[in-house]
């Protein structure tokens, strides 16, 4: 959908921003417009439309029924397909927003910052037919118990391959192996639709012992044709209360011919806390191994000093969340500043998860960040397909 066949809804108390916004709509061809003065006048307005607006523009600071009451009516009611957020506050505060607003379940088109520009505008709104986009493919799939059994039965899940390449100087050392299905007509199901049934279902440990597995096979079979690589396998909660698990791993990799010293766990924070003291067991173990221990997510949850304390990680990854538009959002900048500190002083590995542009991998690598992952580098690929990717990329600056 173009710009100029959007329906937009705009919320400004303030009389010049109103007349200007509406302006600005206007030379970008937008015909579908509304206007409101405040909030309790838009919401009657919305609820008298036969179809919601595509997007509904609100200002924050408004007296009366502010902005962010006003999201909320608009979420909860349904009231339009999408939100843009036009604001001078901090930008704190408009991240607060758009965080709220996505747990309403409402799209967000983001937040732009007055003044008001059709350069500004125009990029805002040309962001819808990707979010439709995206969430077109993030619809869930209906899958059977029955099904799923089968699929890891049939060897229709497997490893999938994203690469971690080092900051210094762009060099290949690692990939994080990322179950999919892949229907035997060849539709991909995005994991999202199966890993929470499988988990359900009691199959997360078959799998990824299947994962593991495989995906050592792959490891060895890379280093034959010259690429060395080490591997990151996840690991679930499930795995830490099995007192088999650490022997079961070792005999898996050993028997691939990979060394536990070339694979790292990644555990989630939530992980581990369960039954505490059986985790912390099969984590030592594993060390005990060889095998190295990360961090996934780091940042996410409210245990993580307390995990980085209690539990022999080797690595941290730092979610990506927080390093997606860090080089412009100065709290991101800070929380990955700190994960950095932290892991120096705890002599961690670092990955920075989610790099997916040239300025993100500026900000990490000026601030002495180890690894990168993220699709600036490559999105997780079919095995036969890594060598050729890998092949293909160029470390930016060299």
């Amino acid at each position: 959908m173009s710009v100029s066949a959007l329906s937009v809804m705009v919320v400004e108390d303030h009389g010049f921003q109103r007349r200007m916004a509406l302006r600005l709509l206007a030379e970008l061809g937008v015909v579908d417009v509304g206007d409101a003065a405040d909030g309790h006048s838009a919401l009657q307005m919305l609820s008298e439309r036969r179809q919601p607006p595509d997007v509904v523009m609100v200002d924050l600071d408004m007296p009366g029924m502010d902005g962010v009451e006003f999201i909320g009516h608009v979420a909860q009611r349904r009231l339009a397909r999408a939100v843009l957020v036009v604001s001078a506050l901090d930008p704190a505060l408009l991240n607060t927003v758009q965080t709220m607003t996505r747990a309403y379940g409402l799209r967000v088109l983001g937040s732009v910052e007055k003044p008001l520009t059709a350069d500004k505008l125009a990029a805002a709104l040309a962001s819808y037919d990707d979010l439709l986009l995206a969430e077109d493919a993030d619809e869930p799939v209906a899958i059977s118990a029955t099904e799923i059994r089968t699929a890891l039965a049939h060897g229709e899940i497997g490893p999938w391959f994203q690469p971690q390449v080092e900051f210094a100087n762009g060099h290949p050392v690692a990939v994080e192996a990322l179950a999919r299905w892949v229907r035997a007509d060849g539709r991909v199901v995005r994991p999202q639709n199966f890993i929470g049934l499988l988990e359900r279902e009691g199959l997360a440990d078959p799998m990824t012992d299947l994962i593991l597995e495989q995906s050592c096979r792959w490891i060895r079979e890379w280093s034959r044709q010259g690429l060395r690589l080490n591997l990151s396998v996840n690991v679930s909660a499930t795995a830490l209360a099995d007192p088999t698990a650490a022997d079961r791993y070792q005999r898996i990799v050993k028997e691939q011919g990979v060394d536990p010293s070339e694979v790292v766990l990644e555990l989630t924070e939530s992980s581990v806390m369960g039954d505490a003291a059986r985790a912390l067991g099969v984590l030592a173990r594993l060390r005990l191994k060889g095998f190295g221990l990360a961090i996934d997510d780091f940042g996410t949850g409210y245990s993580s000093l307390a995990q980085l304390s209690q539990i022999p990680f080797t690595e941290l990854k730092i979610d990506q969340g927080f390093v997606t538009g860090a080089h412009s959002q100065p709290r991101k900048r800070a929380v990955v500043e700190a994960s950095l500190d932290l892991a120096r002083k705890l002599q961690l590995e670092v990955v920075a998860e989610g790099v997916a542009s040239l300025e993100d991998w500026q900000m990490l690598a000026e601030l002495g960040c180890g690894m990168a992952q993220g699709h600036l580098i490559a999105p997780p690929v079919a095995p036969q397909e890594l060598p050729a990717v890998l092949r293909r990329w160029r470390c930016p600056g060299h």
